[in-house]
């Protein structure tokens, strides 16, 4: 005779949903910081790939900037953890699926060992694997770049603060 388990109800997923206007409000710092960030690499590099990854950072914040995959903590440990092993790989083995498969992994790994889960930095991993020696400072450039998503993070988490103070609910 089968065991037949209750099924478990669904836990919500994220945060609750905001009116229009908040949520707007809050989507607004992300999308402005993505497109600075986009705006200062054509400035400063041709790299855009290696940054997609911080697009992807800049979203989760704005979905929960009190998230502990969203921390100061984690953004730095995972995503210039993956840039380093990227490059890293790349520099030993050259741009491949060798470097970025060790990449991958490695970046995994640190994220568990470190407890700082953050799936964003394994894309980052894998474009530095892959791209990383195609130009001068690109490790400096996004280091800059995950300074500039920190700032976000604090700013984002006051706006949250003032949207859910000040504005009406709905």
């Amino acid at each position: 005779m089968p065991i037949v388990t209750p099924p478990v109800p669904a836990a919500p997923l994220g945060r609750p949903r905001l009116g229009w206007r908040r949520e707007v409000l809050l989507a607004l710092l992300p999308t402005v910081t993505v497109l600075l960030l986009l705006w200062l690499l054509r400035l400063l590099s041709n790299q855009q790939l290696l940054f997609a990854s911080l697009a992807s950072s800049c979203f989760l914040i704005y979905l929960d900037p009190s998230h502990p995959a969203n921390s100061a903590r984690t953004l730095v440990i995972s995503q210039l953890g993956g840039a380093v092993l990227g490059a890293g790989f790349h520099a030993v083995l050259g741009p491949g699926y060798a470097s970025a498969a060790l990449a991958l992994v490695s970046v995994i790994a640190v994220m568990i060992v470190t407890n700082t889960m953050h799936p964003p930095a394994v894309a980052t991993a894998l474009n530095f694997a892959f791209r990383a020696g195609s130009g001068e400072g690109s490790l400096a450039l996004f280091g800059l770049a995950v300074g500039l998503v920190l700032v976000l993070l604090a700013v984002q988490r006051g706006s949250a603060y003032l949207v859910r103070r000040f504005t009406p609910a709905g």
